[in-house]
Order: C-alpha cells, then structure tokens, then sequence
C-alpha cells in the first residue's frame, strides 16, 4: 500500500505543479493584460488548481502515516535524531506545503469576493505564486532526479 500511495503522489505533484504555474503565469497575464476575468477559462484554472492542490494534500497525509519517511521517522528517532534529509521529509515538507495550501486557499477565497477583474488577477497571482514559491522550496528534489 505504501508503494501504491507514494507513486500516486510523486506523480501527481508533476500535474499540480503544472496546474499552479499555468494558473499563476494566467492571472499574471490577466493582470498586466487588463483582461477580463471569465468564468469559462481564468476561473476554471484557478478552481482546478485549487482542488489538485487539495487532492495532493489529501494523498500527502496520509503518505505521511504510512510511510516509514514520515511520522515513522519522528516517532522512532525523535526530532534531535534526524538527519537533513530525513527532517526535509518528516517534517519541513508536510509544514510548508500545508502552510502553501493556506494561501492557495486564501487566494481563492479573496479573489471570489472582488468584482473588478484586475484585482481578481492580482489576488491570484499573489497568493497562488506564494504557494507555489513555497511548495519548490520544499521539494525533495534530490528524490526526483536521483
């Protein structure tokens, strides 16, 4: 199973990463574009990075409990006994992501509230590209290209 749940979410973070750079560079044209917000095209690409993010989430907990890299690694070696790269997994991963989630959320939330569709851009482009900042700060990338 841990096999089956660690595929799923080392493949899925390539479509939701490609989802949030496309939804981040589209509210970036939006607003540097004066475009108008539509609901067929600009909210769609933001509501379906949203629910990827999430789905990425959902599977990432509960990797977390069955994976010997995560909560295993804690409550075996203890917080003082892991190494860099253990501490990146059990640890920093799961804190910034989360923390990236938030302000995809907020981002969302904010943006459904505002009218004008330049600060509806705006708003995405902010708190999706801080998301997304934070969730490549804190990718294993050593175990995507070893």
């Amino acid at each position: 199973m841990y096999e089956i749940i660690y595929n799923l979410h080392s493949f899925f973070a390539y479509i939701v990463l490609i989802v949030l750079v496309i939804a981040v560079i589209n509210a970036i044209i939006g607003f540097t574009g004066n475009k108008m917000f539509t609901l067929e095209k600009d909210f769609r690409i933001s509501l379906f990075a949203l629910i990827l993010a999430h789905i990425q989430l959902l599977i990432g907990i509960i990797l977390y409990f069955v994976s010997p890299k995560g909560f295993n690694a804690i409550s075996e070696f203890g917080m003082g006994g892991l190494t860099s790269a253990a501490r990146l997994l059990a640890v920093e991963h799961p804190f910034i992501n989360i923390i990236a989630l938030v302000f995809i959320t907020i981002g969302w939330s904010r943006h459904k509230k505002i009218m004008e569709a330049k600060r509806k851009f705006k708003t995405i482009a902010i708190f999706y590209g801080i998301g997304l900042v934070l969730i490549l700060s804190r990718l294993p990338w050593g175990q995507w290209f070893a």
